[in-house]
This record gives C-alpha cells, structure tokens and sequence, in this order.
C-alpha cells in the first residue's frame, strides 16, 4: 500500500508543472501596457538576465570544483559513486528554478500594472497567478527531482539481485554485498540528501549574492535621486532605478526561487533521512512498515500540491475592495 501510494509524488509534481505552464502562458496572453511600461519591463528584464548570466558563470565554475572532490571522495569508498550527480543535479534545478521565476516575473511586472488599471481582480489574478508559477515550479521540480532520485535507487540501482551480489562500476562499490533492507534505505537517503546540499550551495549564491546586488543597487539609486537630482524615489528619468528594479528581480524573485527550493527539498529529505535512521521500525514487513516513514513526507507533499492547486483559483476579490477584503481573499487560496 505504501509503494502504491508513494506515486502520488510524482504525479503531483508533474501536474504542478503543467499548472505553472497553463499560468505562464495565460499570463503571457495578458495585455503588457503602453510603450512606456513595455520599454521599462525590457529594461528591467535585460538587466536581470545579464546578472543572472554572470552568476551562473561564476557558480559553474564552484559546482565543478566540488563535483571533482565528491568524485574523490567516490573513489576514495567514502561516498556513494552516486552523491556528485545528485549534487549537481540539486544545484541546477534550484537554478532553474530561480530562472524560471525571475523570467515569469519580469514578464508580468508591466502586465500587472496594466491589469490593476483596468480593475482591481484583474491585476489581482495576474500577480497572484504569475505569483504561483514559480511556486509551482520550485514544488514541481522540487519532487519531480526527489520522486525520481528515489524510483533510480529503489528499483533500479539496489534490487534484491544487486543487495545479494554487490554491484560495482569502474572499480566504485555501488551496492554492497549482503547489504540489508534497513541499511539500503538509509544509503538512499543519505544519497538524496546530497542533492539538497547542491540546492543550498546554489540558494547561498543566489539568496547572497543577489541581496548584496539588491541593496547596493537600491541605495544607490536613492543617493543619486533624492540628495543629488531631487527626483522621487523609483523615479523612471532615474537611470538607477532600473538597475534598483533589477536587484529586486534578481534578490527576491530568483534568489527565493533557489532559496525555496532548497528549502523544500530539505524539509522532504531531512524527513525521509530520519524515517530510515528509526532502530524499531521493521524492515522486513510484508507491508514496508519501515517504508511509511521514508514516504510519508513525500506522499504528504504531493497531496499538499493539489489542494494549493485548488486554491489558488480560489483567490479573487470585487472591485473597490478593501484591505481587508484583499487579505481575505488571499487567506482563502492559503486555507
């Protein structure tokens, strides 16, 4: 019952990217504005991705650094040969997760605007929607990755065949000889967690560095326009005020996209990582009785997924609404 209900990971994670997809395009149908709005966002989006440009060079180059010396430490028969591929993959999901959200929010700032013009529930449902694409993105990805992860060594890397031989490749011990029920899961485990360690190297760069742009950019632009020109803060004839609207992007919007997917993935891994360390759960069950531990978190997250689904077409609010009346509506997608 357990193995059957663990595919409800997976396929919440596929219809979270299919949801980010139908919100992105819809969002990509709205009305962009006028041409000064439209100039504005492709100033904004040029600037963001010239930084997001440089920032993945740069961490490229400490991924393949650290991937060199897992790789070592494979060789060395301190790792599982399979810790650096998952490293890597954990940071470049949690990359394209900050990407993915920083484009959909550089696309939507000026179509948010325009929609806030023509009526308070229009601007509403395309920042909150444009909102959910990277939230789905980041739990979509975020899953996918860990469903997949664990399908690969599950049922295809530690069989009963391989747990009973042992299993090797290019001289690296990939499955021990007579290795247990209660010790595969927990090498599982400790297998996937890596992959949450490559999101958070990715996340520090990104949440880090991103703020430090943030604020240096921010202060900046309030230097040179208020005290020097006399100009209003996030005035458009300051030419700062692009780059202040750039660290915005690239600080709260791909820097959370990593930071969240890290944070997820580690709150789902860290979970399961503590279900395979339980001494008194019995491994030998016919009904997996150590295995809900180690689902439980995943089934939990990608149930989790389809009731968000559900509300966020649940947020709306009338015209002339209030404040009150806007946290009510948004209260009602969250609950």
């Amino acid at each position: 019952m357990s193995e059957i209900l663990f595919y409800i990971a997976p396929l919440g994670a596929f219809i979270a990217l299919v949801f980010a997809f139908v919100f992105y395009k819809s969002m990509m149908k709205a009305n962009p504005g006028n041409d000064l709005m439209v100039e504005i966002a492709g100033h904004v989006r040029e600037g963001a991705y010239a930084y997001l440009y440089r920032q993945y060079k740069v961490v490229s180059i400490v991924f393949a650094v650290l991937a060199v010396l897992l790789i070592f430490l494979a060789f060395k028969g301190i790792q599982n040969p399979f810790v650096p591929v998952a490293f890597l993959t954990g940071g470049f999901f949690s990359g394209l997760c900050g990407y993915l959200g920083m484009k959909t929010a550089t696309n939507a700032s000026s179509r948010t605007a325009q929609g806030a013009s023509e009526s308070l529930n229009r601007g509403l449902q395309v920042a909150f929607r444009s909102g959910a694409v990277m939230g789905l993105v980041v739990v979509g990805f975020g899953l996918l990755d860990i469903s997949l992860w664990y399908i690969l060594l599950d049922k295809v890397i530690f069989t009963a065949e391989h747990m009973a031989s042992g299993l090797k490749f290019l001289g690296l011990t990939i499955v021990p000889q007579g290795i247990d029920e209660h010790h595969k899961y927990v090498e599982i485990t400790t297998t996937m967690i890596t992959f949450g360690m490559g999101a958070s190297t990715q996340a520090l760069f990104a949440r880090v560095g991103g703020g430090i742009y943030t604020k240096a950019a921010d202060v900046g632009a309030d230097l040179v326009g208020k005290v020097e020109a006399g100009i209003p803060e996030d005035d458009p004839r300051n030419p700062a005020t692009i780059a202040d609207n750039v660290g915005d992007n690239v600080g709260d919007v791909a820097g959370m996209g990593a930071d969240l997917y890290e944070s997820y993935c580690g709150s789902i891994l860290a979970t399961a990582a503590l279900g395979a360390a339980l001494p008194w759960a019995d491994w030998n069950s016919a009904d997996f009785g150590g295995m809900r531990a180690i689902l439980a978190p995943m089934v939990i997250a990608g149930l989790g997924i389809f009731f968000s689904i559900v509300g966020i077409f649940l947020v709306r609010t009338k015209e002339k609404a209030t404040m009150k009346n806007l946290l009510f509506s948004l209260n009602v997608g969250v609950w």
